[in-house]
């Protein structure tokens, strides 16, 4: 799992365009995406580098645009595991952390098929969990 990283809103704001796009962009892409922002295409470039830098980002590919080709940018991370990075990195003790998050989830008033589709995510890794141990601890592995 990746480390922490601070980012700047604006930066936490190219990475949202990202991940709702699900496909590459190049900065071009990014700029028009953002009409809501005054983004200038200079100030894009600071942010991919920044995110490049951050290991936030990647190069995916790249596009043909007009006559030349572009760097489409994609993210190292699903929204997911940022959201998971955010709630384990508050606290040194991950366990203790998860465990007091899955416990304010319950408490809220969470209908009964969400609970149950909960349940099964988490006997699935259990299962998983077990065949690995089962695996880890097979004797004939060493002969």
């Amino acid at each position: 799992m990746q480390k922490l990283v601070k980012l700047t809103d604006s930066e936490k704001q190219v990475l949202d365009l990202l991940w709702d796009q699900e496909t590459p962009l190049t900065s071009t892409e990014i700029v028009h995406l953002s009409k809501d922002r005054t983004w200038k295409p200079s100030y894009i470039h600071i942010m991919i580098t920044s995110l490049l830098k951050k290991e936030m980002i990647h190069v995916a590919c790249f596009k043909k645009t007009t006559k030349n080709y572009a760097r489409a940018f994609e993210p190292t991370m699903t929204r997911e595991q940022w959201n998971l990075l955010q709630v384990t990195d508050q606290q040194k003790s991950t366990s203790r952390t998860l465990s007091q998050v899955f416990t304010a989830l319950l408490e809220e008033e969470m209908d009964s098929g969400l609970i149950d589709e909960l349940s099964e995510m988490l006997d699935a890794r259990k299962k998983q969990l077990k065949k690995q141990e089962n695996a880890d601890s097979d004797p004939s592995d060493n002969i």
